[in-house]
């Protein structure tokens, strides 16, 4: 029964994050950008977005000149868990990607950087006053449920060893639309719970910034509003103003 529960969970976590995440991005792709707000010193070029965007993805370039504690966090933390994530695919593929199988010991040992940042975070939203101040509850749920699923995670390597086969053979079932047996251990349980309840809240969560980086009309537009005039797609489809508007009162 709860390997049916597990399953039915993970198909309705699954699509909510999907789908809503769909329709978040698609909402940032149509809202109107109508003024040219690149934060300086911006690039002049289409090539330099692109450059300036690499740079924040992967370095947070940003964070590094604002905070050098906070981005020494972050990067253990995203870099952490992309490694962790990473690793995970093999509980997805069948043979496993040699590139898979080269990072496993990798990864393993990356989830200590991730909870040792996740850590550090969250000290900052305890004790420096500032970021506490501006701080919701649903901010320390966030880091702390991922805080929680790296710990239990860790947990089922280090502590509670548990049957990593069958647990493939769950996933790789879901995928082919089976249900096959999902190991009964305390920490599968609540490590997956936790994982799909993320995944269900994602999409109305602050952690949907992932894709909404993309979409920040101060780190992708060009800074060239001397070269050109800056018109948002719905501004050029207005009518045009009656002729009798004298020209210093159009606009």
């Amino acid at each position: 029964m709860l390997s049916i529960v597990y399953a039915v969970l993970f198909y309705v976590a699954t699509i909510l994050l999907v789908v809503g995440t769909g329709m978040k991005i698609l909402k940032y792709a149509r809202t109107p950008a109508p003024l040219k707000i690149p934060v300086s010193p911006a690039p002049r070029t289409r090539r330099g977005v692109w450059m300036r965007m690499g740079r924040e993805v992967l370095f947070f370039q940003s964070l590094f000149k604002s905070n050098r504690w906070i981005w020494i966090f972050g990067m253990l933390f995203h870099w952490g868990m992309l490694l962790v994530l990473l690793r995970h695919l093999r509980y997805f593929t069948q043979p496993v990607w040699w590139w898979v199988e080269l990072i496993q010991p990798i990864g393993v040992y990356a989830s200590f950087a991730m909870v040792l940042g996740l850590g550090g975070l969250l000290f900052r939203r305890i004790f420096v006053n500032r970021i506490r101040y501006i701080s919701d509850p649903s901010d320390y749920l966030m880091l702390l449920l991922i805080i929680g699923i790296a710990v239990t995670g860790m947990g089922m390597k280090f502590v509670m060893p548990v049957d990593i086969v069958a647990i493939k053979v769950f996933f790789l079932g879901l995928m082919r639309f089976q249900i096959n047996e999902l190991p009964m251990n305390i920490g599968v349980l609540l490590h997956l719970g936790m994982v799909a309840f993320l995944m269900i809240i994602f999409p109305i969560s602050k952690l949907i910034h992932a894709p909404g980086l993309f979409f920040a009309p101060s780190r992708t537009q060009v800074d060239n509003a001397r070269e050109f005039r800056h018109l948002s797609a719905w501004a050029s489809q207005l009518p045009p103003l009656p002729e009798g508007i004298p020209k210093d009162e159009k606009g």
